[in-house]
């Protein structure tokens, strides 16, 4: 047991033998920086050369991985913006809109095919914003909690690193989205209102002040907060038991596409997960910032046990697909760019022996 935090801090985890290829590979890699002593050593199967772009952890790698979660929020997001607009439409007057077929038919047939459109800018920006707070913010948080965990326990207690490094960036990315999202839903759920960004924001701040766009923040936290928590444990486990029990050989022997597909399957699998855990808190969030002066405990009462569920099919298919995406685009980013990416982690040799694992 260490003494102290500051002694925790100075252990690095990413440098532990289940971070390492060999120590052949790791005295080849190198960094563009010629003058930069790495101290974390990171195996990447999709750079076979160890040629990386920049060096695990540094401000270089941090402000890819944002560009990354700008690029597949984002992009994604603004992609589903007609099955996210009847969603809402759903939660909010589900006896217009009766279902997810039922939905789309009649906004066709008031709003034209324009129609499905309705919010996009606010969207694009908005998740834009908290892609980049979201992964980029990951990033940063797991390596810290890493550093103070020590390699053993890292280890040991890994899905709980996640858990806790993703809420802690989803807490900073909802700040992020929330005004965004206000504006998206109010343009979507409230006929006649507004049809762009730029009609939704002055009206917005003429009615209730800058409180009109935050006021449905903390809804957000209980929606984003679990969502991403699930997202990003359930991804990581996931990525981890598919090398371990499904794909027949190691990471580092797959090619990208190979590595690139099993990212895939993993954001679905995660974002099933991910949609049940956060729809009723969705529901909440939808009704909110279409009724003015209402509070999340009045809505949630409102709604009532099974009303927080409707459109959940829809949010399904959406959030099912979304994650699966942006998980391949993220991972498409790092190799794209030759970041660092370490491989499922295995048990460090320093644990197996104190289990009596070797000899």
């Amino acid at each position: 047991m260490y003494s102290s935090v500051a002694q925790l801090a100075r252990v690095n985890p990413f440098s532990a033998p289940h971070f390492q290829l060999g120590q052949d590979s790791v005295t080849s890699r190198k960094c563009t920086n010629p003058q930069a002593q790495p101290t974390r050593h990171l195996a990447a199967a999709a750079v076979q050369d160890g040629d990386y772009s920049c060096e695990y952890g540094s401000t270089q790698f941090y402000a890819m991985c944002g560009f990354g979660g700008i690029l597949s929020c984002g992009i994604t997001h603004t992609a589903v913006v007609p099955l996210d607009l009847v969603k809402c439409r759903i939660q909010v007057d589900p006896k217009k809109y009766k279902s997810i077929f039922n939905g789309f038919s009649v906004t066709l047939k008031e709003d034209g095919v324009r129609g499905l459109a309705k919010g996009w800018a606010p969207t694009f920006i908005g998740y834009s914003m908290q892609g980049l707070c979201k992964f980029g913010f990951y990033e940063v948080f797991k390596v810290l909690y890493s550093n103070l965990l020590g390699e053993e326990n890292t280890y040991l207690w890994r899905t709980s690193l996640y858990l806790a490094a993703s809420a802690s960036a989803e807490f900073f990315a909802d700040i992020a989205l929330a005004p965004m999202e206000a504006a998206k839903v109010r343009i979507q759920t409230q006929p006649g209102y507004a049809n762009t960004l730029r009609q939704a924001a002055p009206k917005m701040y003429a009615e209730e002040g800058i409180w009109a766009f935050y006021k449905g923040v903390a809804p957000l936290w209980m929606r984003q907060i679990p969502y991403t928590m699930m997202k990003f444990a359930c991804f990581e486990r996931t990525v981890e038991a598919l090398y371990k029990y499904v794909v027949p050989k190691p990471r580092s022997e797959c090619s990208k596409g190979e590595q690139l597909i099993v990212t895939f399957v993993a954001g679905y699998i995660a974002g099933v997960f991910c949609a049940i855990v956060s729809h009723p808190a969705d529901s909440v969030v939808s009704v909110l910032n279409k009724e003015k002066g209402s509070t999340a405990g009045e809505v949630l009462k409102k709604l009532g046990p099974k009303g927080v569920w409707k459109g959940l099919t829809a949010r399904i298919i959406m959030i099912g697909t979304l994650t699966a995406l942006q998980w391949f685009i993220y991972d498409s980013v790092k190799v794209y760019f030759r970041l660092p990416r370490p491989p499922p982690p295995e048990m460090p040799e320093s644990l197996k022996k104190k289990l009596g694992l070797t000899e």
